[in-house]
């Protein structure tokens, strides 16, 4: 697929990461959309006649080939949506973004991955439960996703740079900057195991309202979402709320009854929104997790567990089919929309999981 075309997707104005995924199932990839006719565009779901009205396509043409320039000379990875690098946890929540940039070697489809998040006014008491997390988390092989900020987030980080553990910091600008820049050392460490992760192009200032939207990466690319030390109101609550959201597990190490900083961590475990955490042997336990040295290797039949669950499910249906299974039967015995279908089918005939027929047909590969 083209990469201006990719790029230039995430620019056209009027259009948000789920109608870009709808005009990517409809049209079949990024540059099927910039060649698509306006009245082929009026027939994707969602799209009606003010949305028309606001498509740029040269525009959006233009600022995707500057950008290339900027991914070019500075190394920058570009994972669209469809790519099998892309978070395969994260594609399964309706708002994730079409395309991210990264930097860094960090497998982001890691068998664990846990975000951990809290105050920027962290405690020692919170640094502490830092250290003590990450240093017990090294024999479980896990990502540790936070998002490079003041406090808790950034001691995290630094922990994980400690003990070799990878760790990925998920940004609310884009990665001609670094915010906030007394992270910068942490964050060049960070590329030698992680990485660091963005929705944002070059030249994204690091705005207020890009935090919560950078919440719903760190949340929605993880197992698991652990909090350490959040007031009641801040972006560490948010990024809990958000995961419960998303049907994934939330904990919280409790604190003190009255301090300022526990107060958010027992609010969610008092409210039954996170699950009250001591150790990682507890994240262990909950999340049925092993140990690294015990961990067998994955049989190669096995590979289909890389796809969503809605995918494995697909994939099953298909697989039980000896002959090519044409679509309209698909969308009936998975009781499926025709948009979310072909969506999923995509995503998995790019990974190469299925292939396409002639007449809408398909089949494992």
């Amino acid at each position: 697929m083209s990469l201006l075309h990719q790029l230039g997707l995430t620019y056209i104005k009027a259009i948000g990461p789920t109608l870009a995924k709808a005009m990517l199932a409809h049209f079949g990839d990024a540059e099927g959309v910039f060649n698509a006719t306006e009245a082929k565009l009026l027939k994707v779901p969602g799209i009606g006649t003010k949305t028309i009205a606001q498509l740029d396509f040269e525009a959006a043409l233009e600022k995707a080939a500057a950008e290339i320039k900027f991914i070019e000379q500075n190394n920058v990875d570009v994972i669209f949506y469809t790519d099998a690098a892309y978070p395969k946890r994260l594609k399964n929540c309706s708002d994730s973004p079409v395309l991210l940039f990264s930097k860094g070697n960090a497998d982001l489809n890691n068998r664990h991955v846990v975000s951990i998040v809290g105050t920027r006014n962290a405690t020692d008491y919170g640094k502490q439960l830092c250290h003590q997390l990450i240093e017990e988390l090294q024999q479980y092989n896990v990502l540790v996703v936070s998002g490079l900020a003041h406090g808790i987030d950034v001691a995290v980080h630094k922990e994980c740079v400690k003990a070799n553990v990878s760790t990925v910091g998920v940004l609310g600008h884009g990665l001609d900057r670094l915010y906030p820049s007394q992270n910068r050392a942490t964050a060049d460490k960070m590329l030698e195991n992680g990485g660091l992760l963005t929705e944002y192009p070059s030249g994204t200032l690091p705005g207020p309202e890009n935090f919560p939207q950078r919440n719903r990466i760190v949340a929605g690319m993880a197992d698991a979402t652990i909090v350490i030390e959040a007031s009641v109101k801040g972006g560490a609550l948010i990024t809990a709320e958000i995961a419960n959201g998303y049907n994934r597990d939330v904990f919280a190490f409790p604190g003190r009854v009255g301090d300022e900083y526990s107060e958010g961590c027992n609010f969610l475990i008092r409210n039954n929104k996170a699950a009250l955490l001591t150790c990682a042997a507890d994240l262990a336990y909950s999340m049925g997790w092993e140990k690294a040295d015990t961990i067998k290797p994955v049989e190669q039949f096995m590979l289909p567990l890389d796809l969503t669950t809605v995918e494995r499910a697909l994939f099953e249906i298909i697989q039980q089919h000896k002959q090519p299974l044409a679509i309209d039967d698909l969308t009936i015995k998975a009781n499926m929309p025709m948009s979310q279908l072909a969506m999923n089918l995509l995503n998995m005939e790019m990974q190469g999981y299925i292939r396409s027929l002639p007449g809408k047909m398909y089949q494992v590969s």
